[in-house]
């Protein structure tokens, strides 16, 4: 749990947005539309885009009601091939979202875990171009709600030197897509994402915590192209340390896979991939009842798709 959230509630349970905050660096991120690798706005690819989460990314909030605000920057200059190379052209995406997020954590339990259900709500802007690429030149900007993804079941276990979460979410096509558009802010197709991952403490304090999270979405046939996107496997971690009761500090990364190809009319056999590192803070503020993050992490060895640099700032608050 990050310090974020082990002081925003009472105790073990609503002491501290910290203990708050810290387990809400939840696993649940798996929804995350928000960390918008860029394929998620450019292109078919994944629809969670790895990033949402850090540091105790596998540990989740205690009981409670919770608004967590994510403002995602996401930047590229270049475009990656299959080999890793850079594509010669003046390539330039810049994507800002504004994400919503609920999050209702019970008291209810099975198998020993908290139930914890959750609902995320982007609200992209997007703007991407390529130039100097011949035919294959174009642009695009684009603004608006993007696929709302709900998350109705995801199970929390909470020990004495560790934390662990899996949760089933869904993806919703709610945002407007057009083929035509690279910069829509709908994918135009449903996913069903799992996930499972853990958090462990190396001191009895629990100052010292390593996590990781891991994702498999498997998706639908896309509206208007006749092409279903290979599945995709993605895991996200964090290294800290607790400094203080409501600071936390650490590096954090990602990693992304897409493991099946493409399929349909017209599909290629090139599957994307990309890895990520970075330094994060977490900030816990009890008088307010509230956690902030900050993470910023640098893309490398992308493969058929952009890479780029990932700034979020994280507000959450608890009722």
């Amino acid at each position: 749990m990050n310090n974020l959230g082990r002081h925003l509630f009472l105790n073990h349970e609503i002491q501290s947005v910290g203990d708050f905050m810290s387990r809400l660096l939840i696993v649940t991120v798996s929804c995350l539309v928000i960390l918008f690798s860029v394929s998620d706005f450019a292109f078919a690819g994944a629809h969670y885009s790895s990033g949402g989460e850090g540091l105790k990314v596998a540990t989740l909030p205690p009981p409670g009601f919770y608004w967590r605000v994510y403002n995602t920057f996401y930047n590229a200059d270049s475009m990656r091939n299959n080999n890793g190379n850079e594509i010669e052209s003046d390539f330039d995406l810049s994507v800002f979202a504004f994400t919503n997020r609920f999050i209702w954590s019970s008291d209810i339990k099975i198998l020993g875990a908290n139930l914890i259900m959750d609902v995320i709500i982007p609200t992209i802007y997007t703007d991407i171009r390529m130039r100097n690429a011949g035919p294959a030149s174009f642009g695009d900007t684009a603004f608006g709600v993007g696929d709302i993804c709900i998350e109705p079941f995801l199970l929390a276990w909470h020990g004495d030197r560790y934390d662990a979460a899996v949760a089933a979410a869904l993806f919703l096509p709610t945002g407007d897509f057009d083929k035509k558009q690279p910069a829509s802010p709908g994918k135009g197709f449903w996913t069903v994402m799992l996930s499972g991952g853990g958090t462990l403490y190396f001191d009895e304090a629990r100052t010292w915590h390593g996590s990781v999270l891991a994702r498999y979405e498997i998706h639908t046939r896309q509206e208007g192209t006749r092409q279903t996107h290979g599945n995709d496997f993605s895991f996200e971690w964090g290294i800290g340390k607790s400094v203080t009761e409501t600071v936390d500090v650490g590096i954090s990364g990602y990693s992304h896979w897409q493991v099946t190809e493409d399929s349909g009319r017209n599909a290629d056999n090139y599957r994307e991939s990309v890895h990520a590192i970075g330094p994060e803070i977490s900030i816990a503020v009890p008088q307010w009842s509230m956690g902030i993050t900050l993470r910023s992490q640098f893309e490398f060895a992308a493969r058929n798709k952009p890479q780029g640099n990932t700034t979020n700032l994280v507000l959450t608050y608890a009722f």
